[in-house]
């Protein structure tokens, strides 16, 4: 029997693609934060909390590379670098806004979803196939 929708290649990788940025969890708080407007590096650094200064220049260097983000640096002593959403990147606040929340409406249904797999009898799963 033939699948009723075939899946291109090329959008399967397109979409692969995109959803490895927008799907890291960095990315969504960073994205969040920066909805707000334009922010230096330690400001954003301080507003996600809990990221490394070398994850964060990961981040914010994919999103810039992706076209989410805009780089400004300042000829001063010391640098000031300050990053903003481009249009792009406003456009991508609304999914991120809207999967960030369903997470924290959501997260304790997850939690004890996790919970009561992990309690269950790990006999039953051996071997399961699926089928």
């Amino acid at each position: 029997m033939k699948p009723k929708h075939m899946h291109l290649t090329e959008d399967c990788r397109a979409v692969s693609t995109i959803l490895q940025r927008v799907g890291d969890k960095w990315t969504v708080l960073v994205v969040s934060k920066l909805g707000s407007g334009r922010m230096r590096f330690s400001e954003l650094r301080e507003a996600v909390g809990g990221i490394s200064q070398k994850m964060l220049t990961a981040t914010l260097r994919g999103l810039e590379r992706d076209g989410f983000v805009l780089r400004e640096q300042f000829p001063t002593i010391p640098p000031r670098v300050e990053y903003e959403l481009t249009d792009l990147g406003r456009e991508l606040l609304q999914p991120v806004n809207a999967l960030a929340d369903w997470a924290r409406r959501n997260g304790d249904r997850v939690a004890k979803a996790r919970e009561l797999f992990d309690r269950a009898d790990p006999n039953c799963r051996d071997g399961d196939t699926g089928e």
